[in-house]
């Protein structure tokens, strides 16, 4: 195998399909990249051998063409430090060691057999839909941090894909929040429901970045597996199996009180409260006060025993009643960062009931948030 590729390139693809690697695992070529040059490029594989796998091809000038396996974290480390210039990869033939060169920097890196690298299995084509780059990853980023991170129920680490007519819905939840995104689409797709791993979904997004035009999703037949087709690259993720909570009834359909403010102005004042509220559980209390006579105005507080307490206000406008509700500071943090609109709606109905928030001029967004119990 005679290869010559960008650092750039290298080290683009790398860091890629480096996020498919285990943190541990019991199987040691797991921790390695399938490396396969063939005419004009080099496919670069990386797979846990259970829940994910990421391709990712970048162009290449290849003399001769070969496969081997290298260690991602090694290869990944040296390709970093290297000069932007040409990377010159070498591999005789019946050896697993790979010949490194970059300007005056020389390395061997010994590998594995290609042939024991865990098969990335093909999905096949039961389900296809198109989708934008930009307004998937849009969807993700406006869900994906709300799964939960721990395994207790695993359905709740991942994030529900609802497909009917010319629709997605893309739900997650941890049981302390809910966030609701809807996809429009140009084309009908097949009526489906499954959960795609958060963690897949995290590392397609970073993928989505780079990607302007669409995305092809592909799920198999026996609903265990979807892939994602970036057309450089791709995602295979394994799905969830189990059944999601039914979340429509979490959303309040009528709520007592409707607080219009805005995004940066609330992010700053729950930003500030939040250093109060580390020790004090992490609650940051929301008072929203109604005016006839001008804006009313949103008070942000927390208190912590024995330390101290702060309190903020901002403009808002407010219709209907007096409301109070307390938060965690972090899930509401989390929520104001990713609204991409100035303005967001906030509605209550009582100290005791789930808080609801939306971006103002988007309606294929909400987030529903469970309140904490305080003292008033």
């Amino acid at each position: 195998m005679r290869v010559s590729c960008k650092q750039e390139d290298l080290h683009r693809g790398l860091s890629a399909v480096a996020r498919a690697i285990p943190a541990r695992s019991t199987l040691p070529i797991t921790q390695h990249i399938l490396f396969e040059a063939s005419e004009g490029s080099v496919l670069l594989s990386a797979t846990d051998a259970e829940t994910i796998a990421i391709t990712y091809r970048i162009s290449a000038d290849v003399t001769e063409p070969g496969a081997i396996t290298m260690p991602s974290r090694l290869l990944a480390d040296f390709v970093a430090t290297l000069p932007h210039e040409s990377i010159k990869l070498t591999l005789a033939e019946r050896s697993r060691q790979v010949s490194l060169s970059c300007a005056r920097n020389t390395a061997s890196i010994g590998g594995l057999d290609p042939d024991d690298f865990p098969p990335i299995p093909p999905v096949d084509e039961a389900g296809r839909i198109e989708i934008e780059a930009h307004r998937l990853r849009k969807a993700i980023t406006q869900t994906v941090f709300a799964a939960a991170t721990e395994d207790s129920r695993p359905v709740l680490t991942g994030v529900h894909f609802a497909i009917a007519d010319r629709e997605i819905r893309l739900a997650a939840a941890d049981g302390f929040r809910l966030s609701v995104h809807n996809l429009t689409l140009d084309q009908d797709g097949e009526e489906r429901s499954v959960i795609v791993p958060a963690r897949s979904l995290g590392e397609l997004g970073r993928l989505l970045q780079e990607v302007e035009g669409a995305v092809t999703l592909t799920f198999n037949a026996a609903g265990t597996q979807v892939e994602f087709d970036l057309g450089h690259a791709k995602l295979v993720a394994q799905l969830l199996q189990g059944t999601f909570p039914n979340y429509d009834q979490l959303i309040p359909k009528e709520t007592t009180t409707r607080t219009e403010v805005a995004v940066q102005e609330l992010a700053r004042e729950t930003r500030i409260a939040s250093i109060f509220a580390r020790d004090g559980s992490g609650i940051v209390r929301l008072i929203g006060t109604p005016s006839s006579t001008g804006p009313g105005r949103l008070q942000i507080n927390a208190r912590a025993e024995e330390v101290g307490d702060n309190e903020g206000e901002i403009d808002a406008v407010i219709d209907g009643d007096e409301a109070k509700i307390a938060f965690n500071g972090r899930y509401l943090m989390d929520v104001l960062q990713i609204i991409d609109s100035d303005r967001a709606i906030i509605e209550t109905s009582s100290p005791s009931s789930p808080g609801v928030l939306r971006p103002v001029g988007d309606d294929s967004f909400v987030h529903v948030v469970m309140p904490m119990f305080v003292q008033w």
